[in-house]
């Protein structure tokens, strides 16, 4: 299994001020999630994404809410490594402002396609994949030959990002084809599915407007 650990993508004299700020938000939530205990399964119900309060009009807010929480440590850490090496090149790319604004439509796109394939689910939603979804597939548009770099098992190896996320998408395709009519839970892949989709039609849009900003190669960049 490969895993990922940065990118060669090095954008000199800009900060990606929401890339690294929604991380910190994310580990701070989830601190005060886990530091409530068993009221902490409340916490989740209260602001992650259920389809069926959806469908009866209730509690729109958890659209949004619902990305900033996370089931797990592991979930946590998975999601925030992606954050780190996808994110912060689309907000090089496009701007702060833009960026946010993008983030947040990627994470609305993904609840209500989870929402859509889930219809009657009284299980609340979580996690900010969706909305990271978006972000990567505006980077397989943006930055399709860009390196990710990482191990497959003890050896370090490159893969192009067009290889590495067009077979992370066939996979979510695959497990969300299978998954349909299944309401009992497990992982949420037409939120991954819908926000990819969304973020690739963005990125066209974002190549068309942006352009791609000139890269400095010179070093390696690991994440």
């Amino acid at each position: 299994m490969f895993f990922p650990i940065g990118d060669d993508q090095v954008h000199r004299g800009f900060t990606p001020f929401f890339s690294y700020g929604f991380i910190a938000l994310n580990v701070m939530i989830f601190f005060y999630q886990s530091s409530l205990g068993e009221a902490g399964a409340e916490f989740i119900y209260n602001y992650g994404s259920i389809p069926l309060e959806f469908e009866r009009g209730e509690d729109y807010h958890t659209l949004i809410t619902s990305i900033f929480l996370h089931g797990s440590w592991m979930h946590l850490i998975g999601n925030m490594l992606y954050m780190w090496i996808f994110a912060d090149n689309i907000e090089a790319s496009i701007g702060n402002v833009p960026f946010l604004i993008f983030y947040f439509l990627g994470g609305l796109a993904a609840s209500l396609c989870h929402i859509y394939f889930n219809a009657g689910s009284q299980i609340p939603a979580v996690g900010a994949s969706g909305a990271l979804s978006a972000v990567m597939g505006a980077y397989i548009v943006m930055f399709p030959k860009s390196n990710i770099r990482g191990y497959l098992l003890f050896f370090r190896i490159n893969v192009a990002a067009w290889v590495f996320l067009g077979f992370w998408f066939f996979q979510q395709s695959q497990a969300g084809y299978a998954s349909l009519g299944d309401t009992s839970g497990g992982i949420a892949w037409w939120a991954h599915i819908g926000g990819f989709v969304f973020g690739v039609l963005c990125g066209f849009f974002f190549r068309q407007r942006y352009g791609v900003p000139e890269l400095d190669r010179g070093r390696d960049r690991y994440a």
